[in-house]
């Protein structure tokens, strides 16, 4: 068995359809798990729904249906997204599951035992979108700044409170003593001013009178938790936690060694990188290795809304163009940690020229002139299934597009070189040393195609191993692997 490596995404709200954004999450963290496992590591892949909350109790209530029935509903449509996305083996976990609800009220007992956790009445502002409480400093025209189509409501309650101002300073030395907690830099610089500033107390339950959808409160039964508090747990009861101790410490690790990773969005930054380590640290427990922050899919240049009518949904997308070549532009033409512009007119250009034009037509052309010139299969050596070094650099340092580049810029150069030595033309000439010739230019493509497909495998899995079938059999591909779109 491998090195242990634990991955997760954060959990998708199940109050509406799949979209865009999530996809790119998704994608990017399968990606690294692909590769991981490429690398002999034991994967821990973790994805999932967040079921709690104001927000879908309320998406239930307008669609008149019972809550956990709708959640379901939604629940099926993102587990589904696993094979639309041709996502690799992954744990999916939901916050409805039973077994999660025991392992937060266990979590919820721990800070409360450490005295982290006590009841005061509250008044505040409540953004449902990002199911937060904020100050009038959060605000822009006094709207969130996440969701500004409506203004955030006034509660006042009696509250369970986290103290999550106890834990200011022992944030601050965890990020000093880790200095590449959170990636980008920039976000990480983000979050150690957020937490310098000060941090207050956060609410860790509502009155179930008011919302009764959530999980309820240990010994308490008039509230339930609070949905980021319940929600963010998901990354240790889907291994098993509080009752798998041996699964929990492989994966999880230790405070000596952490070894989880997790992917988020930079809306996300605070619950992530400050909310849930202070949770971690409270329960006694080790905080993540890693946080990887990556940024919103903008269309057009402008956020992604329902309203404005500029969204883009990933399974009509892999219906037109396969699972394959949206994985391709969502790791190579969107930045992993900026914001990036996606619009339809973009993505049929990037496929047509990249993919149809590009890859598929190499592979069409190469296999070709292998059947028809060259005896075969090619007898593949250890180097030849190798990843190159600096790929495998760029993937540490999780640079996707930039290994990507280096795949097409092999691409660009096996086309150059067929032009330039024409090995179609000197395997029609009578000459025996230039058919020799062209049979060793041919063999060399060769080598490049699947040396290709290779580095393809973390990116692009069901076209590496089509371009990998096609030179171990010699063969010739059936069709065009990326059929040209008009």
């Amino acid at each position: 068995m491998g090195k242990p490596f634990y991955l997760t995404t954060t959990l998708p709200y199940v109050n509406a359809p799949p979209h865009i954004g999530f996809a790119l999450e998704i994608v990017q963290a399968d990606i690294i798990a692909r590769y991981r496992r490429l690398l002999g590591d034991d994967v821990f892949f973790n994805t999932g729904t967040d079921e709690h909350g104001l927000k879908i109790y309320r998406k239930a209530q307008e669609a008149s249906e019972d809550t956990q029935a709708y959640v379901d509903e939604y629940a099926e449509k993102f587990r589904a997204l696993k094979s639309t996305l041709n996502v690799s083996d992954v744990h999916f976990v939901r916050t409805t599951d039973p077994h999660h609800k025991v392992a937060a009220q266990t979590f919820w007992q721990r800070c409360l035992e450490k005295g982290d956790i006590y009841k005061k009445t509250y008044k505040g502002l409540y953004c449902v979108g990002d199911e937060l409480f904020v100050t009038e400093k959060d605000l822009i025209d006094g709207k969130c700044p996440n969701h500004p189509e409506e203004r955030p409501i006034e509660i006042e309650e009696e509250n369970y409170f986290f103290r999550f101002s106890k834990y200011q300073e022992p944030l601050l030395e965890l990020y000093n003593s880790k200095p590449e907690f959170v990636i980008p830099q920039s976000r990480f610089n983000e979050i150690k001013k957020f937490v310098k500033r000060g941090v207050e107390d956060f609410s860790v339950s509502r009155l179930k009178e008011k919302m009764p959808w959530g999980v309820s409160v240990p010994n308490d039964e008039k509230h339930v938790m609070y949905v980021w508090f319940d929600a963010l747990i998901n990354y240790i009861s889907t291994l098993g936690w509080p009752e798998d101790e041996k699964t929990f410490e492989r994966y999880w690790g230790t405070t000596e060694n952490p070894n989880a990773i997790q992917f988020a969005g930079k809306d996300q930054i605070r619950q992530q990188a400050a909310m849930w380590q202070a949770m971690l640290l409270s329960a006694g427990l080790p905080t993540s290795k890693q946080i990887l922050i990556h940024g919103f899919i903008m269309s057009g240049g402008q956020k992604m809304s329902k309203s404005v009518g500029n969204v883009i949904d990933p399974i009509i997308l892999v219906k037109e163009y396969g699972a394959d070549a949206l994985r391709y532009y969502l790791a190579r033409h969107i930045h992993p940690f900026e914001d990036s512009d996606f619009t339809m007119e973009r993505f049929k250009e990037i496929y047509n020229a990249h993919l149809a034009n590009g890859l598929g037509n190499l592979v069409s052309r190469v296999m070709k002139m292998a059947v028809m010139h060259v005896e075969g299969p090619l007898q593949l050596s250890t180097e030849d299934r190798k990843l190159e070094q600096p790929f495998l650099d760029l993937m540490e340092h999780l640079e996707m597009n930039k290994a990507l580049d280096l795949v097409w810029e092999r691409i660009g150069w096996c086309d150059a070189y067929i032009q330039k030595e024409e090995p179609f033309r000197l395997a029609s000439s009578n000459k025996e040393e230039e058919q020799m010739r062209a049979k060793n230019i041919i063999a060399e493509l060769l080598r490049h195609l699947f040396q290709i497909a290779v580095h393809l495998e973390p990116f692009m899995p069901e076209t590496a191993m089509k371009v990998k079938r096609y030179v171990t059999e010699h063969k010739v591909p059936d069709m065009s692997l990326f059929p040209r779109k008009e």
